[in-house]
């Protein structure tokens, strides 16, 4: 898939659908589900009155202004416990280089601030499974008539790349976009920049991951051996951000990168290591609220801490990471709406969901390491009626073969990129 040259202008009415993207160096492609889930777990877990009132404190004097979405309401914030029923939450990482310090590029180089990552985390109304999909940012959207900013509102558009909603109405307009494309009502959201991935790698003490074939990006400037690397500060921002280097280099590879590091985030941030260490667990809520904006929804700590506590009893084979599914076309890709509407469908049935085995050129691996799993079971085959374990569990959904991504329990490996294919 070919890169898009970024708009240049600051309102995406001027935007065209054949502009291009430049170099990776221009592009963050970083979200990170788990910042949430550690940033309120910090203040539930931390052990010690005194230190919890410390962290509680500390915490919610960082959270920075908040953002209004038009579907919040002025109801009362639930409290401290899981939140009641289920929950949709927008996670947004943004390409801007202001504020953000030096190793991510000119800050003047680009006038657009694009949301190259756009992540939506579902909690089943059961608080028994997650699901987090990943929206291309390159999909073809119509996107809606969405609030200015600055008064008024801007036109609707039939059809533009998800990641120019960002620049065109902020995150309000990138959830406004969501909502329309899924049929989802989407009340919390959060956006994060690049030196969030860095503190919050740094939080967590590192991220190990498995590489499967050397990974080497000039445009990122990365450079990983194969075997299990341990990944915090810039190289995580630049493992997550790679996509010459891995897959097919193309930004449906880049996703698949990603979920292999989330994954071991999970891992990591349910691991009794993190969860019985007060220190870490402060340092990553802080981290997290130190360089995130919030919706209005999620300003209160109470409404964090709910939602984090819906969180994290699931089992990690019930927290899934999906590409929400598309065809490439010219210029980009656009949803298979057949298969987008099986994902949905599920998602709104709060079943999680089965992914088929993939075999797209753009995937991450197997760790050659992880224990063999069972032969998936064929659809077609006869099914023994007296077989108990022949009949589909009400909790599961199979989604079609182009629903790519994996659990949070799987071990996969990154798959290196050879130099003379980029």
């Amino acid at each position: 898939m070919s890169d898009q040259l970024r708009p240049r202008s600051k309102r995406s009415k001027q935007i065209s659908t054949l502009a291009r993207h430049g170099r990776l160096k221009r592009s963050n492609a970083f979200a990170n589900v788990a910042k949430v889930l550690a940033a309120a777990l910090a203040v539930v877990m931390v052990s010690g009155v005194s230190v919890a009132a410390l962290a509680t404190l500390n915490v919610a004097a960082s959270v920075k202004p908040a953002v209004v979405l038009e579907n919040e309401t002025d109801g009362p914030m639930p409290t401290i416990g899981s939140i009641d029923g289920g929950a949709n939450l927008l996670l947004v990482g943004s390409d801007s280089r202001e504020g953000q310090g030096d190793g991510y590029g000119d800050p003047d180089e680009e006038t657009s601030v694009l949301n190259d990552v756009t992540m939506l985390l579902h909690i089943a109304e059961d608080h028994s499974s997650a699901t987090v999909i990943s929206f291309p940012r390159d999909t073809f959207v119509p996107i809606p008539s969405c609030p200015n900013p600055e008064g008024g509102t801007f036109s609707s558009m039939s059809s533009q790349k998800i990641n120019t909603t960002l620049n065109y109405g902020g995150l309000a307009c990138t959830v406004m976009t969501v909502e329309e494309l899924t049929g989802l009502s989407i009340p919390y959201a959060a956006l994060v920049q690049f030196n969030g991935v860095a503190a919050m790698s740094e939080a967590v003490g590192g991220v190990s991951v498995c590489i499967a074939e050397p990974i080497v990006d000039e445009y990122t400037d990365l450079n990983l051996a194969a075997g299990e690397q341990e990944l915090k500060g810039l190289e995580a921002l630049q493992f997550l951000r790679t996509r010459h280097g891995v897959g097919d280099g193309s930004d449906l590879g880049r996703i698949s990168n990603q979920q292999v590091f989330l994954s071991a985030l999970v891992r990591t941030l349910k691991s009794a290591e993190t969860l019985s260490d007060p220190i870490k667990l402060y340092s990553i809520a802080k981290a997290a609220v130190d360089n995130m904006e919030l919706s209005t929804s999620l300003q209160s700590m109470d409404t964090m801490v709910s939602i984090a506590m819906a969180l994290k009893d699931i089992p990690l084979d019930k927290v899934v990471f999906v590409q929400y599914p598309v065809f490439v076309v010219d210029g980009g890709v656009e949803p298979d709406e057949s298969a987008a509407a099986d994902l949905i469908a599920a998602v709104n049935a709060d079943v999680s969901p089965t992914l088929a085995p993939g075999e797209a050129d753009f995937l991450s691996v197997a760790d050659p390491n992880a224990a063999v799993p069972a032969e998936p079971v064929d659809p077609a085959a006869p099914v023994d009626p007296a077989d108990p374990a022949a009949e589909p569990t009400p909790s599961e959904s199979a989604l079609p073969s182009n629903v790519y991504g994996q659990d949070a329990s799987q071990l996969t490996c990154s798959a290196g990129r050879p130099v003379e294919d980029q």
